[in-house]
């Protein structure tokens, strides 16, 4: 009994943190989701009018989904380069310092910096991809890459895998780091090949390594808004409109305390959902 009492005492601080400065705050924003509160004057209730107009509305519901294509075109492809280079500087320890503080200084980054950079390496007439497309005789593949809906959001999320790469490479990594070296000494000699050794030995034992990674972007990417609104500010024609952005429009551009209070739950209740779902269906795979 005395150290289940020590366990809660020491865990107090943190559950006190917690609800001040998570907890209270989605009460009261909730609270005023139910309002149409313009930021000065009296919040006049209006029920759950806000959340109709969300989900009767095509507007919102493309926002939505819209979130979470982003989110899955960034997780899986921050998953897969990120596991790739982990396993190739796993192997190559002569070059892994090197290589890993390379791969992760992006994600140490300004977004603002990172933005306003690719803005101008997408740049449609002398950006630094078109101009060297052209001066590699591949001038058909110039594109608008910013102005065309039809490759926007992808070149959006390009920028954004290649600014936390290496954030994820570090993940699995440390995932390297802990799987035994007796396992991969067996698997040589069994006569197994990088490439099985990798596949049947070392992928099944960084699944906690995996479970993480994809937890961390999954729930990062949704929330993100820097990046879409530097680059594009939601267009070209609301092909890169996710649903940060809009909340951040009512809430600084047309004062809609209220709504923007309402499109916040939904974000965190989109959040919540996922991340629960990832963590059940990937504890599973562990």
């Amino acid at each position: 009994m005395r150290r289940s009492y020590n366990l809660y005492l020491f865990s107090l601080p943190a559950l006190i943190v917690l609800v001040l400065f998570f907890v209270h705050p989605v009460i009261l924003t909730f609270d005023m989701s139910l309002t149409s509160f313009k930021g000065i004057g009296e919040a006049k209730d209006i029920g759950w009018r806000n959340y109709e107009r969300i989900f009767t509305r095509d507007r919102y519901l493309d926002e939505i989904w819209l979130t979470l294509w982003y989110t899955v075109i960034v997780v899986s492809a921050l998953t897969v380069t990120g596991l790739f280079f982990a396993a190739m500087l796993h192997r190559l320890p002569a070059i892994r310092n090197f290589s890993r503080a390379a791969l992760y200084t992006p994600a140490m980054m300004s977004f603002v910096v990172v933005g306003y950079v690719w803005q101008f390496l997408y740049s449609p007439i002398n950006g630094g991809i078109n101009v060297a497309l052209r001066d590699l005789g591949l001038g058909w593949i110039e594109q608008n890459w910013l102005g065309d809906p039809d490759i926007a959001l992808y070149a959006v999320a390009f920028v954004q895998i290649w600014m936390f790469t290496g954030f994820t490479c570090a993940i699995f990594l440390a995932g390297f780091a802990n799987i035994p070296e007796e396992i991969g000494e067996a698997g040589r000699l069994e006569g197994a090949s990088s490439w099985q050794r990798f596949r049947y030995l070392e992928l099944p034992l960084l699944g906690p390594s995996i479970t993480v990674s994809v937890m961390l972007t999954t729930i990062g990417t949704l929330k993100t808004f820097e990046l879409p609104f530097i680059l594009t500010k939601g267009g070209p024609d609301g092909a890169t409109r996710l649903l940060s952005i809009d909340i951040i429009d009512n809430l600084f551009g047309q004062y809609k305390f209220g709504f923007a209070s309402a499109l916040s739950i939904v974000m965190l209740a989109v959040v919540l959902v996922v991340a629960l779902v990832q963590n059940r269906l990937l504890a599973e795979k562990e």
